[in-house]
């Protein structure tokens, strides 16, 4: 009986990709995403190459709101839930490295916008289909973490 499950929680979790950028000296390379309102967001980087492994990271809402701020970090994993509907961005600064550039790991995983409940949908339903994405989630993340682990051994 788990089998089926475990199949749906495989067609869920999608193809979540890493990327690797390379921030020059003085520069600051940004990202952008459009999602709904308590939608859950994941950033997760490490820094692979360049000077002391370190770069300034920010988040910051389509209304302006600094989500998250780091200075100098090597590696970090920052998870929240949009608080409004709209573009946010995610950017990392290597301003500053005076001739350093830096290479960087990472992605941002986006979940589902939450979905309004409707009059007929069985709560049993509702609670597995949650706890299908809860567990094709924390898939996604374990997944990542292995990708980052390969990027520390090489």
């Amino acid at each position: 009986m788990w089998v089926p499950a475990l199949l749906v929680v495989a067609a869920l979790s999608g193809a979540a990709e890493a990327y690797f950028i390379t921030v020059d000296a003085h520069a600051e390379e940004c990202f952008f995403d459009k999602v709904e309102a308590g939608t859950k967001m994941g950033l997760m980087f490490e820094i692979a190459e360049g000077g002391f492994l370190d770069i300034d990271v920010k988040i910051v809402g389509p209304d302006g709101r600094v989500i998250y701020q780091g200075e100098r970090e090597t590696s970090g994993k920052y998870t929240f839930a949009a608080h409004v509907t709209g573009v946010y961005t995610y950017c990392f600064s290597n301003q500053m490295s005076t001739m350093t550039p830096k290479v960087v790991l990472f992605n941002m995983d986006i979940g589902e916008a939450p979905k309004e409940a409707s009059e007929d949908t069985d709560a049993h339903h509702n609670k597995l289909d949650d706890m299908i994405r809860e567990l094709s989630s924390t898939l996604t993340g374990v997944k990542h973490e292995q990708e980052y682990m390969q990027v520390c051994i090489v």
